[in-house]
C-alpha cells in the first residue's frame, strides 16, 4: 500500500541500523535486482539535463545531443545513454527531460522526439517538464501563448503513450498557491484526455512543498512533483527525514521527488561516510524516506555535463556514447531509495 508513514524516531533509528548493517556487507553495487520499485507509478528515475542547465533562451539539448543531430542520431544516442544507465544503475526505469517553447515550436522538435520515442519503445517512462528561459528565471511562464501552444503540440503527440508523463512547469516559485492552481486547473481542462495519473504538478515555491496543491480536490489523482536540496539548509539525518515528511504531508502515494541531489565528484562516501556531513546526512535521509515511506524519486542529475552533482559522466563519440559512474556510494543510495539493494 502506497502512503506516507509517519515513523517515530525509534522506528527511524531501527531503519538506519538495518541499512548500516546491509551497507557493511554491500560495498559493491549489485546489478540485476528484481525488487519492486517503491512509490507513485513505480518511478525510479534520473534527470537527463542540458550542460548549460535547462534554463536556456533557445533549445534545450540534453548532454550528449547536438543541435544538428537528426531524429535517427538522437534516437541512437538515446539508446546508448539509456543502455549505459541500465548497466551502471540497475533498476532505473525513468528519465526526466526538459522542454521549452522554442524546443517544440522550432526545428529541433523533429529531432528531439527521438529521445521520447526511443526511451518509451524500450519500456522506459519519460517525464517531460517545461523550463522557463534563462533570461527570465522568475518562476513564471515566459509567454502564455507560446506555453500553451507548446503543450498542445506535445500532448497531441504523446497523450496516448502510457509511458509519457507531463509536468506543466518546473519550479513555479513566482506564483502564489491560488495563481498556480489556476494554471494547473487550466492544464487539466485544456487536455482532458490526458489521464490524471500521468500529470505531475510541481509543488509551490521551487516545487518545494506539495501539500497545498495536493489538498486541492480538483487535482485528485494527479501526481505531485517535489524538490529539496542539501544546500538549502544544514540538518542531521533525523532532521532531514522530518523535513522531507513535512514537505510531503499526507500525499506520499502521489508524490514524485523529481529533483534531489548532492555533490558526487568530491569522493564523499554516501554509504559509510560521516553523517555529520550535511550532504551525506541529506542523501541518507532521502533514500531512507523514499524506501520506508514509498516515495518515488528521480535523481538530479543522472547526466549533465559539468555538473558536480551528476551521477554519471559520458565518454565515447558520435552515437557510441559510454556512461561512467562518478560515485558508487551515491548509486547505492539512490537504488536503495528505489527499493533496490
Amino acid at each position: 500500500m502506497f502512503g506516507i508513514i509517519l515513523s517515530a524516531c525509534s522506528t527511524d533509528d531501527k531503519a538506519v541500523d538495518q541499512v548500516s548493517a546491509m551497507e557493511k556487507t554491500s560495498d559493491v553495487v549489485q546489478s540485476g535486482s528484481s525488487s519492486a520499485k517503491v512509490g507513485a507509478a513505480s518511478i525510479a528515475g534520473l534527470n537527463w539535463a542540458d550542460g548549460r542547465d535547462n534554463f536556456v533562451d533557445g533549445w534545450v539539448i540534453p548532454s550528449g545531443l547536438e543541435a544538428g543531430d537528426s531524429y535517427a542520431t538522437v534516437a541512437a544516442k538515446t539508446d546508448a545513454i539509456l543502455n549505459g544507465f541500465t548497466s551502471k544503475i540497475s533498476g532505473v526505469n525513468t528519465i526526466r527531460i526538459p522542454i521549452n517553447p522554442p524546443s517544440v515550436s522550432e526545428s529541433w522538435w523533429a529531432s528531439y522526439q527521438g529521445v521520447i520515442d526511443k526511451a518509451t519503445s524500450k519500456g522506459w517512462k519519460v517525464i517531460i517538464a517545461c523550463w522557463e528561459s534563462s533570461s527570465s528565471k522568475d518562476g513564471m511562464i515566459d509567454n502564455s501563448t507560446a506555453f500553451w501552444n507548446m503543450w498542445t503540440t506535445v500532448v497531441n503527440k504523446y497523450q496516448d503513450n502510457a509511458n509519457v508523463y507531463f509536468e506543466p512547469f518546473n519550479e513555479p516559485h513566482g506564483y502564489t498557491l491560488a495563481q498556480l492552481t489556476t494554471i494547473y486547473a487550466q492544464f487539466l481542462s485544456t487536455y482532458p484526455n490526458v489521464p490524471k495519473g500521468r500529470i505531475i504538478l510541481g509543488g509551490t515555491g521551487y516545487s518545494e512543498n506539495v501539500t497545498g496543491v495536493g489538498a486541492d480536490s480538483r487535482f485528485n489523482g494527479c501526481l505531485l512533483g517535489l524538490h529539496n536540496y542539501a544546500y538549502w539548509a544544514t540538518r542531521t539525518v533525523t532532521q532531514w527525514r522530518a523535513d522531507w515528511r513535512s514537505r510531503i504531508g499526507s500525499y506520499g502515494s502521489r508524490t514524485v521527488i523529481t529533483e534531489f541531489g548532492a555533490t558526487m565528484n568530491s569522493g564523499k562516501d554516501y554509504q559509510n561516510g560521516n553523517q555529520s556531513d550535511n550532504e551525506i546526512a541529506y542523501i541518507v535521509a532521502t533514500s531512507d524516506v523514499c524506501r520506508t515511506d514509498n516515495i518515488a524519486s528521480v535523481y538530479w542529475p543522472g547526466l549533465r555535463d559539468g555538473d558536480s552533482y551528476s551521477l554519471f559522466t559520458r565518454g565515447g563519440s558520435g552515437t557510441n556514447i559510454t556512461i561512467n559512474t562518478v560515485n558508487n556510494s551515491g548509486v547505492f543510495r539512490i537504488r536503495y531509495g528505489w527499493g533496490e539493494n
